[in-house]
């Protein structure tokens, strides 16, 4: 899972500001706690600004947790209960001097509660569902979505919170929140909440969504200075340029894997397969199957897999290495890839159409990267 870290980034942003639009006017800092030294407050912001603040006995100081929309149970603390590590908002009147402030409010999130808050984010998106975007009615709230050969309906509510990736982004931090009537059909989607029993619904808190291209693929030539390979696609047979950011996702199936994948997608079963099974939880993020049956079996096994497989890079590919590919929309000569999976000449060879699908459900939104290595779908 890769996306709990940088969803938090943005989960923290904006329940933070929601919040802060209760205090006072005056100039706005968002940003971490690097030093407290007696009525001084250094922060850094998100964009490296280093600023100091000086806390007066005027100065009123509430501790949030992460996730609150308002000020109704912030308590009140003091300067010397803040910590390096701690994000914070300050109102604030400028100085004389660059980037110095005094401070009229500080609204507070411990480092602490961020952390078990990522861990929370990060256990719900891994019991998450998700996949391609077949119908919705923003109406009733529903979308249907599929994982490979099954179907599933997520239910939307006004607090469902919606975000969509910017166009040619692989960023999480670049997801702008949106509506339900802005999602569409084949759109690849990621949501998490309460599963039903069976799994086949889940009630949503949140929804990512992207707009990405699905492609299966030969490479053609590889061009390790560049970062980029032309591959022909497989359904137009015709060629494209992928390139490679320090976000996108490279991984190679090992041929015994991707043998036993390719059996269920023909109707075989994957059990006995030695792949990581479900947790009692339920199963990993995208699959959109029910826990215990040989369909959500399969689709959380890939996403495990997926998770456990080799990491390469793009030097590692080679002219007629067959790959499926999720990428940005680019043009229809160049896109820019969320991820690669290598090794899948097997799975294509059984079913080209059911293990896109399948790859689509089961890859993780939000990049990839040192940064969201311990999150998702970052």
């Amino acid at each position: 899972m890769r996306l709990a870290r940088t969803a938090l980034v943005v989960l923290v942003s904006a329940s933070t500001a929601a919040v802060y639009a209760q205090a006072p006017a005056g100039a706005r800092l968002l940003g971490t706690v690097t030093s407290v030294s007696g009525d001084t407050v250094t922060l850094k912001s998100d964009a490296g600004v280093v600023s100091t603040v000086s806390v007066s006995d005027a100065t009123r100081i509430l501790q949030a947790e992460p996730g609150q929309r308002d000020l109704s149970s912030a308590t009140r603390i003091h300067v010397h209960d803040l910590a390096v590590g701690d994000r914070v908002l300050v109102r604030a009147t400028p100085e004389t001097s660059a980037n110095a402030y005094t401070a009229q409010t500080i609204i507070a999130m411990k480092k602490s509660d961020i952390a078990q808050k990522q861990e929370q984010e990060r256990e719900q998106w891994q019991h998450g569902v998700g996949g391609i975007v077949k119908s919705v009615d923003s109406t009733a709230g529903a979308i249907v979505v599929a994982s490979g050969a099954r179907t599933l309906t997520i239910h939307a509510s006004p607090k469902t919170v919606v975000r969509r990736y910017a166009q040619d982004s692989v960023k999480f931090d670049n997801a702008r929140v949106s509506t339900l009537d802005q999602i569409k059909a084949g759109d690849q989607l990621r949501a998490r909440g309460e599963r039903s029993g069976d799994g086949n619904e889940l009630n949503a808190d949140e929804i990512v969504v992207g707009s990405f291209r699905n492609i299966a693929a030969k490479v053609v030539s590889v061009n390790a200075g560049t970062q980029s390979i032309t591959v022909t696609d497989l359904a137009t047979k015709k060629p494209i340029e992928i390139h490679f950011t320090g976000d996108s996702q490279l991984h190679r199936l090992d041929p015994q894997m991707a043998q036993m994948i390719a059996a269920r997608l023909k109707g075989g079963a994957l059990q006995g397969s030695g792949a990581p099974q479900h947790t009692a939880g339920g199963p990993v993020p995208m699959n959109g199957q029910a826990p215990g049956t040989p369909e959500g079996q399969h689709s959380g096994d890939l996403q495990q897999v997926l998770q456990h497989a080799p990491s390469i890079q793009v030097r590692d590919l080679h002219k007629g290495d067959a790959v499926m590919i999720v990428a940005t929309e680019g043009s229809p000569e160049s896109a820019t890839a969320i991820t690669l999976l290598a090794g899948v000449e097997s799975m294509l060879q059984a079913s080209t159409k059911e293990s896109q699908s399948l790859f689509s459900s089961s890859w993780s939104l939000g990049g990839g990267g040192d940064a969201a290595a311990a999150g998702q779908p970052q």
